[in-house]
C-alpha cells in the first residue's frame, strides 16, 4: 500500500481587515476543495519566524475579485493574521486520491511513469513536474541519462495512461531525443 503524500496548497499573505482574515497565494488547482470550512492544514512558518501554530483550520474562505480570502480558527485578529504572514500551508492527499477533473494529475501520479513516443518506443521516465507561469513542464530522464523538459500540453503529450504506467510524448527532434547532428558530433 502506498503512503499518503503531502503537497503545498498555499502561502498566507497580508491580513485583510481586523478579524484575522488573510489573503492567500493559492498553489493548488482545487482551492474550493483544499480550503473548505473545517479543513485542517499543516502550517510551516518561514525560517527565523516566531513559533506559530503547527496546523490551521479553515473557518471560512471566499473570493474577493481574484484573491482568495481565508479565515482560520486560530487567527482571531489582525495581529495574529500579520504574525502568520509567509506561512506555507500543506494538505495531505490519500495515495489513491485523484483530482476532480479527469484531465488533471497530481505530480506524484506522474513521477516514475514510463515515457514512450507515438510508436511506443521508450524515451525515458518522468522524473518531475516543473510548474511554470505559462505551462507545466515534464522533466524526462532519457534512456541515455539526460534530463529533457517537455511542455505538458496535449499537442506534445497526447496521452497519460496511469493504469498502464506510461506517458506518450509526440517527440520532435531536439525535444527528448537529441538532434541527429548532435548525436553524430558526440560519436567523433
Amino acid at each position: 500500500m502506498s503512503e499518503d503524500i503531502e503537497v503545498v496548497v498555499g502561502r498566507i499573505g497580508k491580513p485583510h481587515g481586523i478579524r484575522g482574515e488573510v489573503t492567500l497565494d493559492v498553489r493548488t488547482d482545487e482551492p474550493e476543495r483544499r480550503f473548505a470550512p473545517g479543513t485542517t492544514l499543516r502550517a510551516q512558518a518561514p525560517a527565523g519566524a516566531d513559533r506559530r501554530p503547527a496546523s490551521l483550520t479553515v473557518a471560512r474562505a471566499r473570493w474577493h475579485q481574484s484573491t482568495l480570502l481565508v479565515t482560520f480558527e486560530e487567527l482571531t485578529d489582525r495581529t495574529t493574521a500579520e504574525a502568520a504572514r509567509g506561512t506555507v500551508l500543506h494538505a495531505t492527499l490519500g495515495h489513491d486520491e485523484v483530482p476532480d477533473d479527469p484531465d488533471e494529475y497530481y505530480d506524484h501520479q506522474l513521477v516514475g511513469l514510463a515515457v514512450v513516443d507515438l510508436d511506443g518506443a521508450p524515451l525515458g521516465t518522468v522524473k518531475a513536474l516543473v510548474h511554470g507561469f505559462a505551462q507545466d513542464l515534464l522533466t524526462v530522464r532519457t534512456t541515455d541519462g539526460r534530463d529533457a523538459l517537455v511542455p505538458f500540453v496535449s499537442a506534445l503529450v497526447p496521452e497519460v495512461d496511469l493504469e498502464a504506467g506510461r506517458v506518450v510524448v509526440a517527440d520532435r527532434p531536439g525535444l527528448v531525443q537529441p538532434f541527429p547532428e548532435d548525436v553524430a558530433e558526440g560519436e567523433s
